[in-house]
C-alpha cells in the first residue's frame, strides 16, 4: 500500500514539474523562432532556429543600460528594505508592550492594501517633490515592501534566546553593536530568502516604475513594452528579451537556494 501511495505521489509531483517547467519551454523554444515559425507552431521545437532574435533584441531594449538601472534599482532597494526591516524587527521583538504588538498588526495589515488603491494619490504627491525617478522609486518600496520583510524578520528573532543580548551587554556592547555583531549575523537565512522575495518583485515590476521613472531611466520590464505596438507585436524578440533578463534571477536563485528552505521555516517560528 505504501509502495502504491509513494508511485501515485511520485506521478503526481513528476506532473507538477512539467507544468511548472513548460512556461521556461515555450519562452525558450520560440525565442529561437522567427515571427512565421512562432505563429506557425508554439509547441514544437524550433525547426530553423536563429540566435539573431537575441542581437536585435538585445540592441532594441538598450539592454546594458536597461540592465544597469534593473540592477541599480533592484540591488539599492533591497539593501534599504534589509537594513531598515531587519531594525525594525528587532526593535519590535526585544520590546515587548502593546504598542509594539500594534506596530506589528500595523505592518501586516498594511499588506492587504492593494496597491491600486493608492498609486494615483502617491505619485500626485511624489511628482510635487520631484521624487518620480529611479531614487523616489527606491524609497517607495521601502514603504510597500518592508512590512512582510519586518514581519519574517520579527517571526526569526524570536527563535534567538535573550539571554544572548544581555551577555553582550553585561561586555559593554550598545544595542546597535549587538544587532550588527551578534543577532544580524546570525540571520542570514532569513536576510537571503526575504532578499529573493523582494529581488524578484522588484525586478519584474512594471506598474510602479511605469508611474515613476523617467523615459531614460527605464527597467528591463519598461523597455520590454515596445515589442507590443498597437498593430503589431514582436514575440520572437520579446522571448528573446524575457530570456535575457531572466537569467540574472535564475543566477542569484541557484547561488541562494539552501538558504531558502531554512529561511522561510525559521520565519514562521513565533
Amino acid at each position: 500500500m505504501k509502495k502504491t501511495s509513494r508511485f501515485f505521489l511520485g506521478i503526481f509531483g513528476l506532473i507538477l514539474g512539467i507544468i511548472w517547467i513548460f512556461p521556461f519551454y515555450m519562452i525558450l523554444t520560440n525565442s529561437f523562432k522567427t515571427p512565421k515559425g512562432i505563429f506557425a507552431s508554439v509547441l514544437s521545437l524550433p525547426s530553423n532556429g536563429t540566435t539573431a532574435n537575441y542581437g536585435n533584441s538585445f540592441k532594441a531594449l538598450d539592454f546594458m543600460n536597461s540592465l544597469g538601472h534593473s540592477l541599480l534599482i533592484t540591488v539599492i532597494s533591497v539593501l534599504i528594505i534589509v537594513f531598515f526591516s531587519s531594525m525594525a524587527a528587532y526593535a519590535l521583538q526585544r520590546n515587548k508592550s502593546k504598542l509594539s504588538g500594534a506596530l506589528l498588526m500595523l505592518f501586516v495589515s498594511a499588506m492587504l492594501i492593494p496597491f491600486q488603491t493608492v498609486m494615483i494619490p502617491l505619485t500626485a504627491n511624489f511628482g510635487h517633490v520631484h521624487m518620480l525617478n529611479m531614487w523616489g522609486l527606491m524609497f517607495m518600496y521601502l514603504g510597500f515592501d518592508a512590512s512582510l520583510s519586518i514581519f519574517l524578520y520579527q517571526g526569526t528573532m524570536g527563535s534567538i534566546p535573550i539571554a544572548m543580548d544581555e551577555s553582550a551587554e553585561l561586555e559593554g556592547a550598545n544595542r546597535f553593536q549587538i544587532f550588527f555583531k551578534i543577532i544580524f549575523p546570525m540571520l542570514t537565512p532569513i536576510t537571503v530568502t526575504v532578499g529573493i522575495l523582494n529581488i524578484i518583485a522588484i525586478w519584474n515590476d512594471y506598474l510602479l516604475p511605469s508611474l515613476v521613472l523617467p523615459q531614460n531611466q527605464y527597467t528591463i520590464p519598461l523597455q520590454m513594452f515596445f515589442f507590443f505596438g498597437e498593430y503589431t507585436k514582436q514575440w520572437h524578440l520579446a522571448l528573446a528579451g524575457l530570456t535575457l533578463s531572466i537569467i540574472p534571477v535564475i543566477l542569484f536563485y541557484i547561488f541562494a537556494q539552501r538558504y531558502i528552505i531554512k529561511g522561510v521555516t525559521d520565519g514562521a517560528v513565533k
